[in-house]
């Protein structure tokens, strides 16, 4: 037998009997990725999820449920044909793909059923007339018989398939006791190497119409896995191959910790060897020869010998079209295999622990949530100076980088400006805290002694994914402290020193309570895409970063709502009526105060009359001597003979010392363009006209319209809200910055003495009263 420490350059396998490999050949294409695949490092699993996108050698193991219908006679072909597309997409991108299948019996006992009922039918139609014909019955079919006669259906399938992709497959049937020839052992290893050489896809399956019984076996004892089934063949294939990745797809989503029927089951992410006595197995699957429990051994073996494993459903019909390449893609999809366990609590651990002390938090009286967040802002005083040395590091090493832009390196800088008005904000916030959780919004008398309270409750678990920004680590977790809600923060690795630096402080400022775990810092590398999934964990979203990152989390979410907008593309409107010192002083505080942020000015909207005017000159020289560049809208273009560069779309959002300028002909036509190009964020007009000003205010369908004002006055600070989680554009409760409010939602408390709805009915003794009681001012 081969020890596992003594493989060899030339890998030993085995080779079935000439006569066994078939292969249905079409034109070879191969088109290759535009990333290298360096696999792995030889004999050393992958440690982590995301390293799966490295892997080159794939072996795709299809467990007998994966392939077959529900009624086990025939191949579930639409599964098949997704999971084929999957494996050839991967092929083309310059992997090695092999495919371990199931689904030559159910294949054979379809085929042998038909033959059997036609046999029977034109017999009985001979000599009994048809009267009988509902009385036939099949007898049962011998397994090896159905592999016998569905092998040459199944790969005449699989060859079908491939060859809509431009690629060729070739089979390979084995049995256990060609693994312990050592010469067919190298030529099957000689086989499947010329077979991936040359861009075939083997696919390989025990040879079921010859192989024996399984015969008891130190099976998993020593170096050496016995095959008893596909999962095991699976497994001794992918090790001996040194593939980099082996997935076993089946009819389940993973490893659950207790038979995945029951209630309290839970998905286990990832396993580590060890675990296997906190897991209850149940029974296997409705069909095959192995269970989970095969399954996790065959797992734990490769695993041994230096082969990433994921075990994932391969039949639910949500995931199945993409369930192979989002595992490659090293997506959080069924239960991943991993010798290197995590120095800290997986982020489902750490939601856990922020939805129990949240509660915690939500229960405490509002005085003690206010020391907290006054305890806060006391620490960014105190360590004003670890704080920022932090931060230089951040900064020091983007710029070295270069991966930054100077809005986003702007962004990620913290200055001692910035933390003395951190620590402004956190007072009001503690200030809000004594008024938010459980306050009595409404009074109702149901009927004689049946009353109905409305109040406010946290909304539970919220995640904050935020970029380039440290300083929203501290305000969100102070509203998230005032709310009562239990909070993950997801930072960009950009500023990793500085919000290490703050989270600490911040679970300091909540150890003065007991709630320590309230807020979560997740480090793990979790992909933001894998935390959209966490439906079951976490209540709320809310992106604060760049469009692309709000656009991609409001694409990735499911099941789980989010708050925010994509962009801030926020108009200045100068209407005929402007003054001038207040446009020039607006239009500048709008656009050159901080370019980088949403709710600065992207397109400046200029009433005709003012072209060729000192007014409209005045406002381009302010606007060269601040160096912003101007683009020309089509229309102002239009008006000149030597245009700056006109704009490719008038909804940009630059952020940077950039704007477009267009021209319109008056408040309505200002508005529609708003409509049209704007982004619901923030609109301004500078007018002296109120009957003007008041039309604009009551038309524009933005979160924030201002009137000569600036756009940058959009900010839960400076509306007094001490801070705001973000400024969101959708047309639900919560619009605009928002800060503790948009943080709570309600529950209603019913108080009776026993009333039913029966008492209430037609030959019922009670009505209802429906009275509005007065609700009591709270201090």
């Amino acid at each position: 037998m081969l020890l596992r420490a003594g493989l060899s350059p030339v890998l030993h396998t085995a080779r079935y009997p000439p006569g066994v490999v078939t292969a249905g050949c079409v034109a070879l294409v191969r088109c290759w990725s535009s990333v290298p695949l360096q696999g792995r490092t030889v004999g050393k699993p992958f440690a982590h999820r995301s390293e799966l996108r490295q892997a080159k050698r794939v072996v795709v193991k299809l467990g007998s449920a994966v392939v077959t219908r529900g009624d086990e006679c025939g191949l579930a072909l639409g599964r098949l044909a997704s999971i084929v597309e999957q494996v050839a997409m991967l092929q083309n991108q310059g992997r090695e793909m092999l495919i371990v299948t199931s689904g030559a019996v159910a294949f054979g006992r379809q085929r042998l059923r038909h033959e059997i009922l036609l046999s029977q039918s034109v017999r009985q139609a001979l000599h009994s007339g048809h009267s009988q014909l509902k009385e036939m019955t099949v007898p049962v079919l011998e397994a090896r018989a159905c592999a016998a006669a569905g092998q040459s259906g199944l790969m005449a399938l699989y060859e079908a398939m491939f060859t809509q992709y431009s690629i060729c497959a070739a089979q390979i049937l084995v049995t256990n006791l060609d693994f312990q020839d050592e010469q067919k052992r190298r030529n099957l290893s000689s086989t499947l190497h010329e077979l991936l050489r040359m861009n075939i896809v083997p696919i390989i399956n025990t040879n079921d119409a010859v192989v024996p019984p399984p015969e008891p076996s130190a099976d998993l004892q020593g170096q050496v896995i016995s095959i008893k089934d596909n999962d095991s063949l699976a497994a001794r294939l992918a090790v001996e191959m040194r593939a980099d990745m082996l997935i076993v797809l089946s009819d389940v989503e993973g490893l659950y910790d207790c038979p995945p029927g029951l209630d309290d089951a839970k998905l286990i992410d990832t396993f580590y060897p060890g675990d296997q006595q906190s897991v209850t197995f149940g029974t296997k699957s409705r069909v095959g020869l192995g269970g989970m429990e095969a399954k996790v051994k065959a797992a734990l073996w490769a695993l041994q010998g230096g082969t990433s494993v994921v075990i994932a459903s391969g039949t639910h019909p949500k995931v199945t079209g993409h369930v192979i390449t989002d595992i490659v893609d090293g997506k959080k999809v069924g239960t991943f295999f991993s010798e290197v366990k995590p120095a800290g609590p997986t982020v489902e651990q750490q939601a856990e622990m922020a939805r129990a002390d949240g509660r915690i938090l939500a229960s405490l009286q509002p005085e003690q949530r206010a020391d907290i967040i006054h305890r806060l802002a006391e620490l960014l005083t105190d360590n004003r100076e670890e704080i920022l040395a932090a931060n230089r590091r951040d900064t020091e090493r983007a710029a070295a980088t270069g991966r930054l832009s100077p809005p986003l390196l702007n962004r990620l800088s913290l200055t001692t400006a910035k933390l003395n008005s951190l620590a402004i904000g956190l007072r009001q916030i503690a200030c809000s805290a004594r008024d938010s959780v459980g306050r009595l919004l409404r009074r109702t008398r149901v009927a004689n002694g049946l009353e109905l309270e409305q109040v406010t409750v946290p909304i539970g678990v919220l995640l904050v994914i935020f970029e380039s920004r440290p300083d929203c680590l501290p305000q969100v977790s102070a509203l998230a402290v005032a709310s009562g809600n239990g909070l993950l923060l997801k930072g960009g690795r950009e500023a990793s020193h500085s919000n290490r630096m703050l989270h600490r402080l911040t679970q300091e400022a909540l150890s003065l309570h007991g709630v320590g775990e309230a807020v979560q810092l997740v480090s793990t590398r979790e992909d933001v895409e894998d935390l959209c999934r966490l439906d079951k964990l976490i209540d709320l979203i809310i992106p604060r970063g760049s469009s692309q990152l709000v656009r991609d989390i409001q694409r990735a979410s499911r099941g789980i709502p989010v708050l925010g907008h994509s962009e801030g593309i926020c108009h200045v409107y100068l209407d005929t009526h402007a003054n001038i010192d207040k446009a020039i002083k607006i239009v500048r505080d709008s656009k050159c105060d901080y370019p980088a942020a949403c709710n600065a000015l992207e397109t400046l909207l200029v009433h005709r009359d003012h072209l060729r005017t000192p007014f409209f000159d005045q406002i381009i020289d302010m606007l060269r001597m601040e160096q912003v560049k101007i683009h020309a809208g089509p229309r102002f273009a239009s008006y000149l003979t030597f245009s700056p560069s006109e704009v490719r779309s008038l909804r940009t959002e630059y952020g940077d010392l950039e704007c477009c300028i267009e021209v319109v002909d008056g408040v309505q036509e200002a508005i529609a363009h708003i409509h049209k190009y704007g982004s619901s964020h923030t609109d301004v007009i500078v007018t002296e006209s109120e009957e003007t000003a008041e039309y604009f205010l009551q038309h524009v369908d933005s979160a924030c319209v201002f009137w000569n004002a600036s756009s940058r006055f959009s900010d839960g600070y400076r509306f007094g809200l001490g801070a705001e989680v973000g400024i969101s554009t959708a047309r639900i409760h919560a619009r605009g910055p928002v800060g503790l409010e948009g943080l709570l939602t309600t529950k209603w408390l019913l108080r009776g003495e026993g009333q039913g709805v029966c008492d209430f009915a037609e030959q019922g003794n009670m009505s209802y009263i429906h009275e509005n009681l007065p609700v009591p001012h709270q201090l």
